[in-house]
């Protein structure tokens, strides 16, 4: 039986940051981009390098099974690959993707909606 590492610590303390950011998304490019922030932190927190996974190396999916893509310089990369294996990250990167995913596709169901907020807030300031 393999030992199986978990993340769920670093899972607990990027969640709430990352909740707030996807409620505070005001278009479908501001979830792609702040959920491809988010993954590449608790993925270089994950790998122990706070380098290790940049932003464009993970990106949101929303027509992918588990809703997220990653690069293939990431997946080729051994200290990574190790790690992705023997844990539970897929399943934590899985659940941020649903969470992206979903408020992506709100967003995008009403796009006259979403410009109507954001010229009506740049307007007031």
């Amino acid at each position: 039986m393999t030992r199986q590492i978990s993340f769920t610590r670093i899972e607990q303390a990027q969640l709430p940051a990352f909740r707030e950011r996807m409620d505070r998304a005001e278009s479908t490019e501001d979830v792609r981009k702040f959920f491809a922030e988010c993954a590449s932190t608790l993925l270089s927190d994950a790998v122990g390098n706070a380098g290790a996974v940049r932003h464009e190396d993970v990106s949101l999916a929303p027509g992918q099974t588990d809703g997220y893509i990653l690069s293939d310089r990431l997946k080729s990369d051994p200290a990574f690959t190790t790690v992705w294996q023997d844990s539970d990250l897929p399943r934590i990167m899985t659940s941020m993707a649903r969470g992206a995913v979903n408020r992506h596709t709100h967003l995008s169901k009403n796009p006259e909606k979403t410009e109507s907020t954001l010229f009506h807030k740049q307007g007031k300031r």
